[in-house]
């Protein structure tokens, strides 16, 4: 048993790097789609506002099929307009990051607009007030706010985003989930439960994974939170 074991724990890797990849497609994403809602321009507002819908509202499941094999087609038929004959594949690895990190920019658009719209506005006036060009207002006063405001949703995201890594196992990718499912087939006959006792296995790795996220962001947290008063009631 112990070699099955193994082969899942070196999954567990996988799932750290497509983890890690997709939230910072997503962070960049949201923070494109946060500027961009809060942004006096229409057309970035309604381009936003439909990508933030629209992902949200569409399983993950469906969209990870949807994207990488659409995609995959979509590319072919572009490179076969511009006389290139030769089928491409779409990598793995690269269609999962970019997929969730897509996914999940959606969240993270709403949860960085959040924050934003909860500092105040004269804050921001301010420093224009100064003589603060728009980056530096954005570099020294908001960035800073949003970050403690936006931490926990951006730990629920993280942490929701994190358990959907195992979607990658549907595209090829030999993930944790994917390799606990060969080896419940490969032991099925030599060990009781097989397929029961190696999805668990992958099941407590996550929960360490989560578990571990969970405490280092509440640790960023209470960084963040440092000379903030809270109300009392």
């Amino acid at each position: 048993m112990t070699p099955y074991l193994l082969s899942i724990l070196q999954g567990s890797w996988l799932v750290l790097q497509v983890a890690l990849g997709s939230v910072g497609v997503a962070v960049v994403l949201g923070l494109l789609g946060a500027s961009a809602k809060l942004s006096a321009h229409k057309p970035a507002v309604w381009t936003a506002s439909a990508y933030s819908t629209l992902i949200r509202g569409i399983p993950d499941l469906v969209l990870m099929l949807l994207i990488f094999y659409g995609g995959q087609i979509g590319l072919n038929k572009a490179l076969e307009g511009l006389g290139y004959e030769d089928y491409v594949e779409i990598d793995p690895f690269i269609a999962g990051v970019l997929t969730i990190g897509f996914i999940y920019g959606a969240y993270m658009t709403e949860t960085f607009r959040g924050a934003i719209l909860a500092i105040p506005k004269g804050q921001m006036e301010a420093g224009a007030a100064y003589g603060m060009s728009g980056w530096q207002i954005f570099w020294h006063i908001t960035l800073p706010q949003m970050v403690r405001l936006a931490l926990p949703g951006f730990t629920n995201n993280w942490l929701v985003l994190m358990k959907s890594t195992a979607l990658v196992s549907l595209i090829g990718l030999q993930d944790m989930t994917y390799l606990a499912k060969q080896a419940g087939a490969a032991a099925r006959g030599e060990i009781p439960n097989a397929p029961l006792l190696f999805f668990a296995f992958a099941a407590l790795i996550y929960l360490v994974f989560t578990t571990v996220s969970l405490l280092l962001l509440r640790q960023l947290e209470k960084k963040y939170a440092l000379g903030v008063r809270r109300g009392t009631f």
